[in-house]
Parts: structure tokens; sequence; C-alpha cells
């Protein structure tokens, strides 16, 4: 899971404005980072363009998912990441930032910002920290510990059907259980070997 770009954008009547942009290429080969760079802004740029306004969407281009979020007052917010990285997480990245640059900057320099203009350093720590979202976002940080519970339970069911074998003989072999408590573990044994523990 990777983040290669985080820019923001203000999309104006005719077209898209670049306000300020945050760049992880250090994936690709030296030689490759400016143009790689160049085309991300590139598509950024026409990705909100040809949004509407109080959309969001994900656009597949290859092995990329570029996030696009463009809010009602014309501020855009643009993720492009790899195709494994969670739509949820990149879409509450680009809440956040927006939320952030708004408060910041002047909505009077939105429409005639550029990169060097605008004072907003909040991109850079965003796309490093973001880069791995389990650390980044709560509720995915959540499910990992979910999952990794569910692992432990299930190896956990096995461990004690296989001792659940041993147990059989365990009762067999017992002197201080009664006859009647062996016959009702055999039946309860019976009645929950029907049921097979997934």
């Amino acid at each position: 899971m990777r983040l290669y770009s985080l820019s923001v954008l203000y999309k104006g009547d005719a077209k898209a404005v670049l306000l300020k942009a945050a760049y992880d290429v250090s994936s690709f080969s030296f030689f490759q980072r400016s143009s790689v760079q160049e085309f991300m802004t590139f598509t950024s740029q026409l990705i909100v363009e040809r949004s509407s306004k109080g959309s969001r969407a994900s656009v597949k281009e290859q092995e990329y998912l570029c996030h696009v979020y463009v809010r009602n007052d014309s501020l855009a917010g643009v993720v492009i990441a790899d195709s494994e990285y969670p739509s949820r997480v990149a879409f509450t990245l680009l809440e956040k930032v927006l939320d952030e640059f708004s408060k910041q900057v002047d909505r009077i320099d939105w429409p005639v910002g550029s990169p060097d203009t605008i004072q907003y350093a909040g991109l850079d720590g965003h796309l490093s920290r973001y880069q791995n979202p389990r650390e980044a976002d709560p509720m995915t940080k959540v499910q990992a510990e979910l999952d990794e519970t569910k692992i432990i339970l299930h190896n956990t069911m096995e461990s004690l059907l296989e001792r659940g074998e041993k147990l059989d003989d365990l009762v067999s072999k017992s002197e201080v259980l009664g006859i009647q408590s062996k016959a009702f573990y055999k039946t309860a044994r019976k009645q929950n070997s029907c049921c097979a523990i997934m």
C-alpha cells in the first residue's frame, strides 16, 4: 500500500488550478521522477476538471487509483495511490487536508493561487503519516487488530479440538466420573460433532 501524490486544487470555471501538492516518487527510478510527478499533476487537474462540485470519486488507471473529492466551495483534493490502498482512508485524508487548508488559506487566494504563492506546509506531513493506513487511521487499525484476533481465535479452536480427542480417552479412563456422567459426555460429544467449526 502506497501513496504517491496528495494535491489541493481549485476547480475554476474553465480549468483546475493546482494550489499545493506533495509527492512521494522515491519508488520510481531517478530519471523518471520528474516525468511521473508532471503526469500526476496533469492527472489530478484533469480529474478535478471532469468532476462535479460536491462529489467524491475513485478513478482506476492501470494499477493506480486516483481518489478525488471536490467540495461545493470549489476546493478539491486528489490522492494518487496504488490499488491496494483503502479508499475510505484516502477520502478521510482528503477531507482532513481540505478542512485544514480552508482554515489556513484565505478563500480569496484560491482562484489565483499557485504552489509558490500558497503558504500551507501540511501536505508533506500528511503524505508521510498516511503511508501506513493502519497507523494513520484508527478504524483501519481496529480492523487489523480484529483480523489478528480472529486468526488467533481460529487457531485456539483448532488446538482445543485436537485436545478434545485426548479428552475422550481421559473420560473413558476416569474412575471419578460416574456412569451417568460418562453417558452425558458421550451424548453431548455426539450432538456437537454434527456441526463443523470454521
